[in-house]
């Protein structure tokens, strides 16, 4: 009798469904269809965040309940993010922002981006690496350090557009870092194979990370006191502490004592630029991108070239479209190799990569089959793990903001009562000399990490990024034609079936490299086969799974009613959340 109970309570749901339109269906299954969303979008109307952490959304929110705007709300849960998700960012790496300013209607982008070595030139380079043996900058090693950019880039932020006290946005980190706070379960599970890695690095990584020689278990409460006394440091003193004060002064000693490169002086002369962000139409949109050693052109190029087709027309994952998205970025990606790097050092010819002239040329490589022979069109003179943020205000100001160590936790050097390890961006700059990316001293470095904005007719519309390295531009382009193209929500669009084109051509090649074969397409499990064998009579290479493709969050602006409706990543820790 208790199994004829249970099924006369679910009768009446049954026969609901049965009697509701197929058409109707994914609104009640969200695994049917193309359409496929694991939760519904978060709606609010006076302010949203969406972190890859939880418990730093809830900073974020709590800065703007506390009357904080966008920007503040940004800054305090970047700062949380780096305490909470340290294998993905912290204040020892890089910062790209990109800001919609409500007061004065207007986009503007910040390059936070730290230079290599003012006194390590590229002969002495080279003699260093023939003494270690290495035909490349190694990841791990001191050589890779540039110049850490993220507070430079907060305060640059705070002193244009703050208006909260950096004492009221840094409390709550500075409470986590003394206090503690419980590992969330992805993040773990990338801790805990870090450290064995990285805790033998010169320097108080083990001290600093570990619990017992390990990352800490799900659940489990990671204090990290010094962090947290950085972050007094930067709340009571300002950039300068970090720049020019205490904390550049036990850097510049750590590395005159470990055999590291970077001076008190490249820390003194470093600054945030802000510079013209780089925009195209699509379809009516205006995408706005970083440009100079950041791969965001690459999402434009891709977009201008997609422009041409019908993809409403071919329709979301299906053979014909995956086929469009992957040989765009093959076109877009052999630019990225040749042209993409520090402005000061290189003149970037957007004129020509972001002209809608130049994207015809391109569209005609695109045949029936896959591409396996291609090079740049204009004449020239892979994974890491970032974390993405999005805020949203009352007043209408938006933030999207993408912060990174580059690999993981970076290179694992922790100078003692600092808190945080340094990055290895600087492993992503040619050799070759005549590459526009070629190292030299007191230059950027090429940046994987990119912000992503979108506008429609003079207002905000979404803001929108993931992480991922290499997969950042094919995510962006994903995202914002599962919105323009194929009608998706904000959440929908994020967790749609995701893919991914790797082999091309990188901008730590040489400059005569360019792509000899099809590479290889990785498409999510979820993947219909018959997708992947049609794709295969093309010519291209496809895996089911074994790749990485990215987490992102993205927050949406009704243009009439300014209700946002915020979404995060389902596949791990995400959350959005508004008030």
């Amino acid at each position: 009798m208790k199994h004829c109970a249970s099924f006369f309570s679910v009768l009446p749901v049954l026969l609901s469904v049965l009697l509701i339109p197929e058409a109707s269906l994914a609104q009640i299954d969200r695994e049917a269809g193309n359409m496929i969303s694991t939760r519904s979008e978060v709606i609010a109307q006076r302010g949203m965040v969406a972190t890859s952490q939880p418990l730093a959304t809830q900073v974020g929110l709590q800065i703007l309940k506390n009357g904080g705007n966008a920007i503040d709300a940004a800054i305090g849960a970047n700062a949380a993010m780096g305490l909470m998700e340290p294998t993905g960012n912290g204040i020892g790496g890089d910062l790209f922002a990109i800001i919609w300013h409500e007061e004065s209607e207007q986009v503007y982008a910040l390059n936070a981006s730290g230079r290599s070595p003012r006194g390590l030139s590229y002969d002495e380079l080279m003699d260093i690496l023939e003494e270690k043996g290495e035909d490349d900058i190694p990841p791990y090693d001191l050589l890779s350090v540039s110049v850490p950019g993220a507070v430079d880039g907060w305060f640059t932020m705070h002193e244009r557009f703050g208006s909260a006290d950096m004492e009221d946005i840094l409390a709550e980190p500075i409470w986590y870092a003394e206090n503690g706070f419980p590992v969330s379960e992805a993040i773990s599970a990338s801790w805990r194979r870090s450290v064995p890695f990285l805790k033998d690095q010169p320097g108080a990584f083990e001290e600093t990370f570990a619990i017992d020689g390990e990352g800490p278990e799900k659940g489990e409460i990671f204090k990290n006191p010094d962090l947290g006394n950085t972050f007094r440091l930067l709340a009571s003193e300002g950039r300068d502490a970090f720049y020019r004060g205490e904390i550049a002064e036990k850097i510049d000693t750590w590395m005159k004592e470990n055999g590291g490169y970077l001076r008190y002086e490249d820390f003194d002369q470093h600054e945030s630029e802000w510079v013209e962000p780089q925009t195209i139409n699509y379809r009516g949109y205006d995408v706005y991108q970083m440009g100079g050693n950041v791969q965001g052109t690459a999402v434009l190029q891709m977009l201008n070239i997609l422009e041409g087709f019908d993809l409403s027309e071919t329709g979301f994952a299906t053979a014909e479209t995956y086929h469009l998205f992957i040989e765009a970025k093959k076109l877009a990606f052999e630019d990225r190799a040749k042209h993409y790097a520090d402005p000061t050092f290189h003149e970037v010819p957007y004129d020509v990569l972001l002209s809608k002239e130049y994207a015809t040329e391109r569209r005609k490589l695109i045949g029936d089959t896959a591409r396996e022979d291609l090079t740049t069109g204009v004449d020239v003179l892979e994974d890491g793990d970032t974390i993405y943020l999005t805020t949203a205000d009352k007043n209408g100001n938006m933030v999207s903001l993408i912060q990174s160590n580059f690999r993981g936790m970076g290179t694992g050097f922790v100078v003692p009562g600092t808190g945080f390890s340094f990055q290895n961006r600087g492993e992503l700059f040619s050799l070759d000399p005549n590459h526009p990316n070629v190292y030299a001293p007191g230059k950027r470095p090429f940046h994987t990490i990119i912000p992503g904005f979108v506008m429609k007719d003079g207002e905000p519309f979404m803001t929108l990024g993931n992480m991922g390295g290499a997969y950042q531009p094919m995510g962006h382009v994903s995202l914002i034609t599962n919105v323009i193209d194929f009608g998706m929500n904000m959440q929908q669009a994020g967790d749609a079936l995701r893919w991914e084109h790797s082999g091309s051509t990188q901008p730590t090649d040489d400059v005569d490299d360019h792509l000899t074969d099809v590479g290889l397409v990785s498409i999510e499990s979820s993947i219909d086969y018959q997708v992947v064998r049609d794709l295969e009579a093309m010519g291209h290479d496809v895996q089911i799974g074994h790749s990485f493709f990215g987490r992102f969050q993205a927050i949406m602006r009704d243009l009439e009613t300014g209700v946002y409706y915020g979404a995060s990543e389902s596949r791990v820790d995400g959350q959005a959340a508004g008030y």
